[in-house]
């Protein structure tokens, strides 16, 4: 009985002997690489570089970067260990063999294509985690992990955000860490309580002592699983609320599900509920204090000399998450952010995430919750069980998200694992379905696919799709000019990453060894980021630039290069502002392709639109009257979604 019971436990619990995974799945995974190699030159969000690599590339390499807001000192709200911990490796990879790869292949490391590449490279083999913690919950409970691989691996959000240094994607792998692990843990207590209450049962039923003996010692040979993995459940969580607080919406319903193991069984009550919160709390503890010490240290709060003389005060701590709760508590904070109407996620995120499985998924709770109402329990699934974990996995973080008026899709991608193991076999046609079923089932299949593809396309490679490629020119210009001063103006695009420029630190002091005299380099290169200015008041700020540089230019001999980037679609209003500066002339010097933002979304031209006629000279454009066919207007229209660069060039005849 003994053998029995353990090998019976080993099989529940085992990873062991896996099964051949499809061809299809490798073939996916082949093309997210694939396509981070490209590189993806398409830009979701300035979050995916400024609150991350940003930051962790200006530690480690020593150069100059955008410190956003969120890096203040005087009241930090990023926690700096996940972020070194996740894109430390790449960086410090690039630092530590940069030397040998251009002394022995002449490859330079440092250039915007492997500091792009290498830090999503690593995060790509990373969001394999995701695949393989949905792989085995679909193992440990007999699902069909096949089609839902097949799934995961086609989606979108995998091919492009599960590759980028978004908070969210390092959230999502703690969330599919923790509900793998609660999984295992729900299995093994189920097992463990079948088999302390079938012993229980035949102890009562027992009629000598030695049966009652042998029952007793097979019951104490029963596996631990109170208190099961509790170290590194709380340290998880620990970690992901550091990464982002709103980590405890997603880490609700599996801790939930994890206490509630077995509870209202014969051998599990509320003493062991209460001792499983409290054990879990006390875990919690030295991972949480140690977060603390890293952030105050690194933060400037506490320092080895605090330490060695005991000096400590509140004042020396710093807790990014409550500094995070604090800021977002304000209401005035999210406003500037942007502030969105509540049923954002569920009517508009869900959809444009998760398309097809989405709508299916909210069709599914929607008859789920017309059952509740009308008190049909037996028809929904059961509480404590895998398919309850996953559903409540899926419904609570997105609610409790939505309680909160600034909402971003990406805010909700790690329930895509439940959304999968939930959802994702509807979408494959099974030998029982009629000829109705295989047919909606055949087209909500293809609908995916081809959806996805398209969404791979549109934020992999056309959104805001010209920074990254100016980014590179940009690089190049500086490095072949060195001491140059190098302007840049960007107006309705997403800010440049500083960290692909390589600009040498103007924070750092170097010491002359002849002298000994300390100093610190002049910024050479300056980014102007202006967001969505009016054209009329971008020009005045050209003109400042303008007039500054050319004070420099005058006084110290400091020769200089001005551009502007500009989406085509403004070259309208871009030459209507141009007119009224008679001493200086905007002269195209890129366009890349292609280039959308929401920020500027061209309009359709008319077929006397005189702008489709390009011209270099903006301040001397002369009207001209055209007769555009519908051809002409639609590729005239698609020509629109570009970046364009200008280069802001004094007239000579003004210059004195």
């Amino acid at each position: 009985m003994k053998i029995f019971l353990k090998t019976e436990l080993l099989k529940a619990i085992s990873f062991r002997n896996p099964v051949k995974l499809p061809f299809t799945y490798w073939v996916l995974v082949f093309c997210r690489f694939a396509l981070t190699l490209l590189p993806q030159r398409g830009y979701i969000h300035p979050d995916e570089f400024f609150q991350n690599v940003e930051v962790i590339a200006g530690d480690i390499l020593s150069i100059d970067v955008s410190r956003t807001w969120e890096f203040n000192p005087k009241f930090p709200i990023r926690n700096i260990f996940i972020p070194k911990l996740i894109l430390g490796p790449p960086l410090h990879f690039i630092r530590l063999m940069n030397p040998y790869s251009k002394h022995y292949l002449n490859v330079d490391l440092r250039t915007p294509y492997y500091l792009l590449v290498f830090p999503r490279i690593f995060i790509c083999l990373l969001s394999l985690i995701n695949d393989y913690c949905l792989y085995r919950i679909c193992v440990l409970y007999g699902q069909n992990f096949r089609n839902r691989l097949k799934i995961f691996a086609s989606s979108y959000v995998v091919f492009t955000y599960c590759c980028r240094s978004f908070s969210n994607t390092f959230e999502m792998i703690f969330f599919s860490m923790l509900l793998l692990l609660v999984a295992e843990c729900m299995m093994k207590s189920d097992n463990v309580i079948y088999h302390n209450e079938f012993l229980k049962e035949k102890y009562e039923q027992a009629k000598t002592a030695v049966e009652k003996v042998k029952l007793f010692k097979l019951t104490t040979h029963l596996p631990e699983h109170n208190l099961n993995r509790v170290i590194i459940l709380s340290t998880i969580v620990v970690i992901g609320i550091f990464n982002r607080p709103t980590f405890v919406g997603f880490a609700f319903p599996p801790i939930f599900f994890w206490l509630h193991r077995g509870l209202g069984s014969k051998v599990i009550g509320f003493k062991d509920f209460h001792y499983r919160i409290f054990m879990f709390i006390i875990c919690g503890i030295p991972t949480t204090f140690l977060l603390i010490l890293i952030d105050s240290s690194y933060y400037g709060y506490i320092t080895m000399a605090d330490l060695e003389s005991m000096k400590i005060s509140l004042n020396n701590w710093v807790v990014t998450p409550l500094n995070f709760l604090r800021y977002n508590s304000d209401m005035r904070n999210l406003t500037s952010h942007g502030l969105h109407p509540r049923w954002l996620h569920l009517a508009v995120n869900v959809p444009l995430l998760f398309n097809v499985l989405g709508i299916l998924a909210l069709i599914t709770l929607s008859i789920n919750t017309y059952r509740f109402i009308r008190g049909q329990y037996s028809k929904l699934p059961r509480i404590q069980s895998i398919t309850g974990l996953m559903l409540f996995s899926l419904v609570t973080p997105i609610i409790l998200l939505s309680l909160f008026p600034h909402q971003e899709a990406r805010f909700i991608i790690p329930v895509l694992i439940p959304l999968i193991y939930l959802y994702a076999n509807h979408l494959h046609v099974n030998e029982t379905d009629g000829l109705r079923t295989r047919r909606l089932k055949t087209t909500l299949q293809i609908t995916w696919y081809v959806l996805n593809a398209l969404l791979t396309i549109f934020f992999g490679f056309i959104h805001q799709g010209g920074v990254y490629p100016f980014a590179n020119s940009l690089y190049r210009e500086i490095k072949n000019n060195y001491g140059v001063h190098t302007h840049v103006i960007t107006t309705h695009s997403y800010s440049i990453p500083t960290f692909l420029l390589q600009l040498e630190s103007t924070t750092k002091v170097w010491t002359d060894r002849g002298t000994g005299h300390k100093y610190r380099l002049a910024p050479s290169t300056f980014i102007l980021k202006y967001g969505s200015l009016p054209m009329d008041d971008l020009l005045f700020k050209v003109d400042e630039v303008l007039t500054n540089a050319e004070m420099l230019l005058h006084d110290y001999k400091k020769k200089y290069r001005f551009y502007v980037a500009s989406p085509c679609s403004l070259e309208q209003q871009l030459r209507s502002a141009a007119r009224k500066y008679q001493y200086f002339q905007l002269v195209e010097e890129f366009s890349y392709y292609p280039h959308f933002c929401t920020e500027a979304f061209p309009k359709f031209p008319s077929s006397h639109d005189q702008f489709c006629v390009q011209n270099n000279d903006l301040r001397t454009n002369e009207s001209r009257v055209v007769d555009l066919n519908l051809l002409q207007r639609i590729s005239c229209f698609l020509h629109r979604f570009c970046l364009r660069i200008y280069l802001v060039k004094p007239v000579a005849k003004y210059l004195t």
